[in-house]
């Protein structure tokens, strides 16, 4: 594998660099003095924030965009050899490296380079965190899979030897990195295109905890089940965090305003270690403060940074983000893609005041949409109407053996309001027809989805 040296910039040039993390370790290592190229297969609002940077790059893939003046070239685990860069970067022999394999080589640049893995709440959690390194003063430096506000994008670069990044397990990319601290939130189903079943999946967590040193500190949720086989023999600290079972930190008396954001203690063993308020909404949200106290306990940041960055949290964009009011009703748009994750974010909706409550979902690639659809059925009835786009296929080809029907057809099935829209305008038409004053609305997916909330509100 190539090693880079970052005492020695050259030219990298990364293919798909308009990718959420892709682009944020382009402007880490163009900080560095690195020259840095790219490609994609279209303008964005990250490309354009690149080029302003001076960074050059192409909106076609093909392989006169590869020289011999490239030194080594990025990829994602999204770019097969068959792309015409990636080809031509082999017959010309250029180094490559893989993301996963790049964000590796950059933590080890970091004295404490802390990982944030689970199936779910990686960009809340590493986005609460890294409010909480910033008000604590250590100048970190962040990547997170989302555009958190409050650093103006995906990407912030520090001066000091604090690293955060968010660690996700598909195709084992976070077997490559080299953490000093570990966050798991929990381990489950997904991405089973890759995976061969939960077995499987548990085994690449446990490879992951394994990679913390001995004077490192894992911190884990107990609520995953036998998180003890996950931890089993590691020589590094660990500390548990869990809603429902016994864990070094747990949380009591919980309580919610309005908006479905809570007020609650937290106890380290049987003490009591202090009451806390957060500015996101959901009790999953809890279970991530719970993670974010033990992080800081283990970095010995006080306890006013700590309710200073849980103050200033108001989510990261997609995560439960409120977009705005039309004729009476709320807009919200999150990024849930998963069942749990769905269930998750209307179990936080149903604390928000409101009459009906509205989801517009988006299922995310067909392999998952196959994989959990029961499951995805049973976590959307808890919405009073639901109404389900076509799927968006991300990495997949369409099979032919699945869509959004299938699940219409089983909450029908179950007695749900439930329709099915083969178009973002035909939706668009029907929530401004069907939705009413003090109505909820979320947008739910990890696809374009997104945009409907925008377009009904002019944005």
């Amino acid at each position: 594998m190539y090693n880079i040296d970052f005492n020695n910039p050259v030219h990298a040039h990364f293919i798909g660099i308009g990718g959420i993390s892709m682009s944020g370790f382009a402007m880490l290592l163009h900080s560095m003095g690195f020259h840095i190229t790219g490609s994609d297969r279209e303008k964005s609002e990250i490309t354009e924030n690149l080029e302003t940077l001076g960074i050059d790059i192409k909106y076609e893939q093909i392989a006169d965009n590869i020289n011999d003046d490239i030194d080594v070239v990025i990829y994602t685990a999204a770019i097969h050899p068959d792309n015409p860069e990636y080809a031509e970067c082999i017959r010309r022999g250029i180094p490559m490296l893989e993301r996963a394999e790049l964000v590796g080589q950059v933590m080890t640049n970091y004295s404490t380079a802390i990982a944030v893995a689970g199936t779910h709440g990686k960009t809340t959690t590493t986005s609460m965190i890294s409010e909480l390194l910033i008000a604590a003063g250590s100048d970190p430096t962040i990547s997170v899979g989302g555009i958190l506000p409050s650093i103006g994008g995906n990407i912030r670069i520090g001066s000091s030897k604090n690293f955060i990044t968010e660690a996700c397990e598909y195709t084992n990319s976070f077997l490559k990195f080299h953490p000093t601290i570990g966050i798991i939130l929990n381990i489950e189903e997904d991405h089973m295109d890759f995976f061969k079943d939960i077995n499987d999946i548990r085994a690449s967590f446990r490879k992951f905890a394994a990679l913390i040193p001995d004077n490192g500190t894992l911190i884990i949720s107990s609520d995953i089940p036998d998180h003890e086989e996950i931890t089993e023999g590691l020589s590094c600290n660990i500390l548990t965090f869990g809603m429902e079972h016994a864990a070094d930190y747990t949380p009591g008396d919980i309580s919610y305003d309005d908006m479905g954001c809570a007020e609650f203690d937290v106890f380290l063993g049987e003490k009591k270690r202090g009451r806390f308020h957060i500015n996101v909404p959901g009790v999953h949200n809890v279970s991530n403060a719970l993670a974010s106290v033990a992080l800081s306990d283990t970095l010995g940041i006080s306890d006013d940074a700590l309710r200073q960055a849980f103050d200033e949290f108001r989510g990261a964009n997609r995560r439960f983000e409120y977009k705005g009011k039309l004729n009476g009703f709320t807009i919200i748009d999150d990024y849930a893609h998963h069942p749990t994750e769905i269930r998750a974010t209307l179990k936080a909706a149903a604390k928000v005041s409101h009459r009906d409550l509205w989801v517009a979902f988006q299922p995310h690639t067909y392999s998952r949409t196959k994989a959990f659809l029961h499951d995805f059925a049973d976590a959307l009835s808890a919405a009073d109407h639901i109404m389900l786009t076509d799927i968006y296929a991300a990495r997949e080809p369409d099979p032919g053996d699945i869509s959004s029907v299938d699940i219409a057809k089983l909450l029908e099935a179950a007695g749900k309001d439930v329709t099915y829209f083969n178009s973002f305008d035909s939706l668009k038409k029907f929530i401004l027809k069907n939705l009413v004053n003090d109505d909820l609305l979320i947008t739910m997916g990890a696809g374009n989805i997104v945009n409907i909330g925008d377009e009904l509100l002019g944005k």
